[in-house]
């Protein structure tokens, strides 16, 4: 259950801090913009270190479903770009594999 508090605030970190350098680099912000991304991109390393899993393998790989889910909803929210039905069946996938990967029993 402490994974599925961590994996969103680990993507909410990453996709801010990732989302100021494409700010600085393509929307042409100031490059202040990289201290609370860096910041930012610091706190979803930290983050990730606090998923209960014996391998950070296992742990990095159920986060990539989480973190294509949470890119869909930054882009709906943030860049005001709806997600289509393609969008919503890739994300769903993506999360059952997650799911898959995290609680899955072993052996």
């Amino acid at each position: 259950m402490k994974a599925l508090l961590i994996y969103p605030l680990a993507a909410l970190a990453e996709i801010a801090g990732c989302f100021a350098f494409w700010a600085w680099l393509k929307l042409d912000r100031s490059p202040l913009w990289l201290i609370p991304g860096v910041a930012a991109l610091v706190a979803f390393a930290w983050l990730l270190t606090l998923v209960p899993s014996a391998a950070a393998g296992r742990a990095f790989a159920a986060y990539g479903g989480v973190y294509i889910v949470a890119s869909l909803v930054w882009m709906g929210l943030v860049e005001k770009t709806p997600p289509d039905r393609w969008d919503f069946a890739g994300g769903a996938v993506c999360l059952t594999g997650a799911a898959i990967i995290l609680f899955g029993p072993r052996g």
